[in-house]
């Protein structure tokens, strides 16, 4: 069986990028919500409701948008084949 060829693309995302990225959705929601708190205040009637339950319920949401890996595993990265475990012979030891 043929070994597939690692590649640069086939990499996972650095830890870097996305924890930006997580950073990006977080800032996202947390803004949405901060927009909720001042319609609460604005709009009229049942839409009043509408904004005070998103104000609440966003952030749980938040959070839970900003824990989420996006790393789809890509390809599993393999250790180099030539890696071999070499032991200490038994008169090396004394």
């Amino acid at each position: 069986m043929k070994k597939q060829q690692q590649s640069v693309t086939s990499l996972p995302q650095s830890p870097t990028e996305e924890r930006h990225q997580r950073m990006v959705r977080y800032t996202i929601a947390m803004s949405i919500r901060m927009l909720c708190f001042i319609l609460v205040f604005i709009v009229p009637g049942w839409w009043m409701l509408v904004c005070a339950i998103g104000a609440v319920v966003l952030p749980y949401f938040a959070v839970i948008l900003a824990n989420v890996s996006m790393n789809k595993g890509g390809a599993v990265v393999e250790r180099p084949g030539a890696i071999i475990r070499i032991e200490p012979r038994p008169e090396d030891r004394l």
